[in-house]
């Protein structure tokens, strides 16, 4: 069983349901990126973006449905860092119900990315070392 450190807790909306009543898929992509950027700011990338020009950007993105979501309700997104490369890495998502059951998993690659140069770039050492707490593990 992997290791979640980070936790994020949504509330699901009214608007967030389809005609049958459960949360529409494209729901869920938005609550893995609330839980992708609260990663970043965990890490301190999102602050240090307007600096450098340097951030993720989104390679690909999935995601496994497994049990519908319902509306009201809250959900808690649990998320980690899956792998580190020097230019990209990996972030692994599981969305939790109210009652605790896995309703999806979802993989992102990211690929950190010079905006400036328009050019993928080495993942910067404090990202890393800021992972690597988080985690509690090395990457290198």
């Amino acid at each position: 069983m992997h290791h979640f450190p980070v936790k994020l807790q949504l509330r699901l909306d009214w608007s967030e349901m389809d005609l049958f009543g459960h949360i529409n898929n494209v729901s869920y992509f938005k609550y893995i990126q609330a839980a992708r950027v609260n990663y970043w700011e965990l890490t301190g990338m999102a602050a240090t973006f307007s600096e450098t020009k340097v951030g993720p950007i989104l390679l690909s993105t999935g995601c496994q449905f497994i049990k519908p979501l319902h509306f009201p309700g809250n959900i808690v997104i649990e998320s980690r860092m899956e792998f580190m490369k020097s230019t990209s890495y990996g972030l692994h998502h599981r969305i939790l119900s109210e009652r605790d059951e896995v309703a999806a998993e979802a993989h992102d690659v990211i690929v950190n990315y010079d905006f400036s140069k328009n050019e993928k770039t080495a993942i910067s050492a404090e990202f890393r070392a800021a992972s690597e707490k988080i985690e509690g593990k090395s990457f290198s």
